[in-house]
């Protein structure tokens, strides 16, 4: 049977996202130095023999299982689920199997995978119907964005400091502008200055931001977060912006989200202060945001992942330091 996903989330994630699989990765990057011409080999020999030992949970662990409790809010008679993860990995079948065994093992609702054999994996996002991909590979995230065919993001290590999370309700922290909106208005921040910035802002704060390539996700989880209230008396998702503007550029941003038809739960206009204490306070499943300067703090408190520009940006060029250690490719990634 086949099933219609138009009504429902999906999220693609890689299996280096979801689980941490430092061990395997550290032995390839060994081998690959003392004898590349096997390394793969040694590879496959070392996933074989753990394939039945578990996985710990990864950054995007987390959230996956925080969206596939809202399953249980599905009603009775229908098929199609709210929320679907398919994992999406450059690993062969065969050595995927460990982490297969996890995902049964942990009991995630999790059915469909993707295991490409080294292929990249960000050729099959619209085969797959995806929202968001979330992946640890670079490369992958670069050409899923360039490709326009969903909101992704290129996700930090676990956080060092992280704090117990709502298995009740899921909470997602979104940047304003290159991630919800266009880059347009960073632009001009960028190449003329403050000043100008929350000037032009100001007088047109009635003009509708154009989207940026998270906006069509927010409008699912909108969608979704409206369905889940028609169901219970309260929300099991909660949305928060947490932007660096502040008066008088936020009401641009406030008449924007109106357009769209979009009301976020919460809102958080900083005017260039760090955002690390005020997502501490909301405590995210996940924080979204474009620029590095913000989430090298962020990540270390709460599962974060980099939004990156359009390789036909100007805003690629002004990027700073997206090939950070932290975010260095994996194994299953290669």
């Amino acid at each position: 049977m086949a099933f219609d996903l138009s009504n429902t989330l999906v999220i693609g994630i890689s299996s280096t996202a979801l689980f941490d699989m430092s061990e395997s990765d550290k032995l390839f990057r060994k081998a690959m130095q003392d004898d590349r011409e096997n390394a793969l080999g040694q590879y496959k020999e070392y996933m074989l023999a753990h394939e039945n030992e578990h996985l710990k949970p990864g950054t995007g662990y987390p959230l996956i299982s925080a969206l596939l409790g809202l399953n249980r809010f599905r009603l009775f008679d229908d098929p199609v689920p709210l929320v679907e993860v398919v994992v999406m990995s450059r690993n062969s079948p065969e050595t995927g199997l460990q982490v297969l065994n996890t995902i049964r093992h942990d009991k995630l609702g999790i059915t469909r995978s993707a295991f490409t054999g080294g292929e990249p994996v960000s050729d099959y996002m619209k085969a797959f119907d995806v929202d968001l991909f979330l992946t640890t590979n670079v490369e992958d995230a670069q050409s899923v964005i360039d490709s326009g065919s969903c909101a992704t993001a290129i996700l930090r290590e676990p956080p060092e400091n992280a704090q117990v999370m709502s298995t009740e309700q899921v909470r997602l922290a979104f940047d304003g502008d290159a991630v919800l909106f266009s880059e347009e208005s960073e632009l001009v921040y960028k190449t003329q200055g403050l000043d100008v910035f929350q000037r032009i802002e100001d007088e047109k704060q009635d003009v509708p931001l154009e989207e940026g390539p998270y906006a069509t996700l927010l409008k699912k989880l909108a969608t979704l977060q409206e369905k889940l209230q028609q169901r219970q008396k309260s929300s099991s998702i909660r949305i928060a912006l947490v932007t660096s503007r502040n008066s008088p550029s936020e009401m641009r941003v406030i008449k924007t989200l109106r357009s769209w038809g979009v009301q976020v739960d919460e809102a958080f206009f900083l005017g260039g202060v760090d955002k690390t204490q005020i997502l501490t306070a909301y405590n995210p499943h996940i924080f979204f945001d474009d620029q590095d300067v913000h989430l090298e703090k962020a990540a270390l408190w709460v599962p974060s992942g980099k939004v990156p520009y359009n390789s036909q940006s100007p805003l690629a060029d002004r990027r700073n330091t997206i090939l950070k250690p932290v975010l260095k490719k994996t194994v299953s990634d290669v």
